[in-house]
């Protein structure tokens, strides 16, 4: 069956934000110690880390786990808000003209507090620059990204840009360059654009994961591309999550500035570099590899990882969900978390399409005025 536009909206969004909920509780930690929490690799939905979460360290006080979204839903939802208000191709602009007043004056729901806050109450130090530096600094939004620490705080809710160039890679790469580009730098903003990317080739007719990887290896840059290929050259030779988590570390490491110890970032961690990667879009992509596109083991893979695990399995399920459609996330799982977080799941990604459908009849329109134009600029005289 042909997945329609819709389908695919409805998987990436819906697919990302249910792998960030399984991912939340265990972010931080290592494979081995999810282990020792859970007894066992973790299947499902589980509860928070600590049960005492409002004053445990050191995540407190967030209510991680249970099927609460985190700030990368929070985020991805309010970037769809922004392609609400402007109807068409976003650029580093429209964060400081939309996204900002969003998560300065908007109060939401925010699953993690159980309470009613601005966005900008729960959001990380990385995003919270940007209000920063578009709101109080008045930075060229173009610029606004160079001095934020370099990580996947830009890339971890571009699925957006990717369902709105569904089926046009390139187009989304350099979208959510210029969307980043008030946000991050250096690999964090290659990740960003490559992130996008691989979400619109998995709205390809005939997209298989394997196409998918391969159109990110054809755009990434730098240390990015190195730390894809590195990781590509070990998934391929695994069929399952488990065997392959000690060796994708291994394979990323070289590309990643945190170091060994997630919770004791080295000193060169989050610093711009042409060498270095993000660790989570490599990993995001080497476990949907693994799963062969399969949407259940990518997520479980990317949540089993650790480390920034919520963001892994937020880029796995986005492109998982956009190969497979909402049928691929198990219906369970997007209920609960859909109940738990209090929020409707499948709104942003409807009207994520129809304005995808609009910016395609605008480019549309555009395209043929160009190529007017251009036929009576190359007229035989």
């Amino acid at each position: 069956m042909m997945l329609t536009l819709e389908d695919r909206a409805i998987g990436a969004l819906v697919g990302a934000a249910v792998g960030d909920a399984l991912g939340g509780p265990v972010e931080g930690w290592t494979p081995d110690q999810i282990v020792e929490r859970h007894g066992g690799r973790i299947h499902g939905i589980v509860g928070p880390w600590y049960e005492d979460w409002r004053t445990a360290r050191p995540i407190a006080p967030y209510h991680k786990g249970d099927g609460h979204v985190t700030d990368d839903t929070l985020m991805t939802h309010a970037l769809v808000r922004v392609y609400e208000a402007v109807r068409d191709h976003l650029d580093a602009y429209a964060v400081a003209e939309h996204l900002v007043p969003d998560l300065m004056t908007n109060p939401r729901w925010i699953p993690e507090l159980e309470a009613e806050a601005l966005p900008l109450q729960r959001i990380f130090l990385a995003e919270k620059w940007i209000v920063t530096r578009l709101h109080y600094a008045h930075v060229d939004p173009r610029e606004a990204g160079n001095g934020n620490i370099v990580n996947c705080g830009a890339a971890m809710y571009m699925a957006p840009v990717g369902i709105a160039n569904a089926g046009n890679p390139a187009g989304a790469y350099a979208e959510a360059l210029d969307i980043a580009g008030a946000h991050q730098s250096s690999y964090g903003r290659e990740a960003a654009g490559v992130f996008a990317a691989a979400v619109a080739a998995a709205c390809l007719p005939g997209a298989t994961a394997s196409s998918v990887v391969d159109t990110a290896l054809s755009l990434a840059k730098d240390g990015t591309r190195s730390a894809i290929a590195a990781v590509r050259e070990v998934a391929v030779r695994h069929r399952d999550f488990e065997s392959a988590l000690a060796p994708l570390r291994e394979a990323v490491a070289p590309y990643d500035s945190v170091g060994p110890d997630y919770r004791a970032p080295s000193l060169g961690a989050r610093r711009p570099s042409r060498l270095h990667s993000i660790e989570e879009l490599p990993i995001a992509l080497g476990m949907l590899l693994i799963a062969d596109g399969a949407y259940e083991t990518s997520v479980l893979g990317a949540v089993n990882y650790g480390r920034d695990c919520d963001s892994i399995a937020t880029m796995a399920g986005a492109v998982a969900g956009a190969l497979g459609g909402e049928a691929a996330i198990p219906p369970a799982w997007a209920k609960q978390v859909a109940e738990a977080s209090r929020l409707d799941l499948h709104a942003p990604a409807a009207s994520l399409a129809a304005v995808a459908r609009e910016i395609f009849a605008l480019d549309r329109t555009r395209r043929r005025a160009h190529e007017s134009a251009f036929t009576t600029l190359t007229a035989p005289r």
